[in-house]
């Protein structure tokens, strides 16, 4: 019985399918409309071409930074933070001094530097006065054979003391005065390696560190990326170089890239792009609404909602003729707010009724049913 019941259920669907297929097609193509009823039904016209805004599909965003463009500071060395010398939202030149740390290994690197500089100037000294006495046969050549052997060792001992020393952030010409002064500082400065805003500040005062701990963030904001969230059934909408702006600030770009992976909360993809202009209204981790622009392929037009008629699932606009208007059919291909994007047997400089399209259905109706 049930399988009977589901028969006749699917025959009655397709027969109205069938049925409304052929009622799509009966429906007239022309119908008459005066001048004077025009103008009494306050009707308005707008030519095609004249339709230069475009549809915009809004979505959420977050103003992002590109990777490129932060800073993380980290300290390279244990130890503890004594100064801070830098403010939350200040902007610092490339090389500007951040925050010092206090560091009993960074003492010890100082240590190992005079050390090895005192060998290698030694084993230097050594391999000249040896060269010197093999010269004037005094001694063998062994003996110069060993004296160079030492001093490359000496050498390879003082560049990796100055490498140790560079990955602490002293610069070569700082590890010059420590390495000759005979004196060992307590602490290293932090700097900026560019130029940028001081967007976060992790590190107190008094704060015991270990190495790579991040202590500051510094950011370009001279280049800002967005970061969409769109549903994962729109992602194959949209490829990399569509148009995008953000709703109410004067900012432009491009999609940049679309998501591979979907965010298993939400259900999202994630599409970036890049951004040009909003210069003081944009913020990183600022919360917007973009604008993106669907392509827009050859035959299709972008048009206010109000000016689509709709009758079923059968969708037309009302194109202005000689005697009254055609109704054509169209397809609506992308909708935002109050746009839509439609595809139809369409040309250019036709004009299409934008208002009163209530009364032009009722009229087109009425006609369909007097055939």
């Amino acid at each position: 019985m049930k399988t009977r019941a589901f028969v006749g259920r699917l025959a009655l669907a397709i027969l109205i399918s069938q049925a409304l297929a052929a009622h799509a097609a009966d429906r007239p193509k022309s119908f008459p409309v005066s001048d004077q009823q025009i103008k009494a039904l306050g009707i308005q016209l707008v030519s095609l071409d004249q339709q230069s805004e475009a549809v915009a599909v809004q979505y959420p965003a977050q103003i992002t930074v590109p990777p490129d463009r932060e800073q993380i500071i980290s300290s390279p060395l244990a130890g503890m933070v004594s100064q801070i010398l830098v403010r939350h939202n200040e902007t610092v030149k490339q090389g500007a001094p951040l925050l010092r740390v206090m560091s009993p290994d960074f003492s010890q690197l100082q240590m190992q530097l005079m050390t090895a500089n005192s060998k290698y100037s030694l084993a230097a000294q050594n391999a000249q006065r040896e060269k010197a006495l093999f010269d004037e046969g005094i001694i063998a050549q062994r003996r110069v054979q060993e004296s160079q052997a030492a001093l490359r060792e000496s050498e390879a001992a003082l560049f990796q003391a100055k490498a140790a020393l560079r990955m602490a952030g002293v610069t070569d010409g700082g590890q010059k005065g420590l390495g000759t002064a005979g004196k060992v500082e307590d602490g290293f400065v932090l700097r900026a390696a560019k130029g940028g805003i001081v967007t976060d500040i992790e590190a107190k005062l008094g704060q015991r560190v270990d190495a790579s701990t991040p202590l500051m963030r510094l950011t370009q904001a001279d280049v800002l990326t967005a970061d969409i969230q769109i549903p994962v059934s729109d992602a194959a909408n949209w490829r990399a170089g569509t148009p995008v702006k953000v709703k109410g600030i004067d900012a432009k770009g491009k999609l940049l890239s679309v998501g591979a992976g979907v965010a298993a909360g939400s259900q999202s993809v994630t599409l970036r792009a890049s951004l040009e202009g909003g210069k003081g209204a944009l913020l990183p981790g600022q919360f917007v609404t973009m604008e993106l622009m669907p392509e827009k392929a050859a035959g299709s037009w972008d048009v206010p909602l109000s000016a689509v008629a709709h009758d079923g699932d059968y969708a037309v606009v009302f194109v202005r003729t000689a005697k009254g208007f055609d109704a054509r059919p169209v397809k609506v291909q992308a909708s935002a707010a109050q746009r839509l994007r439609i595809q139809g047997e369409l040309q250019a400089n036709e004009q299409i009724a934008t208002s009163g399209i209530v009364a032009l259905k009722g009229a087109w109706l009425d006609d369909k049913g007097g055939k």
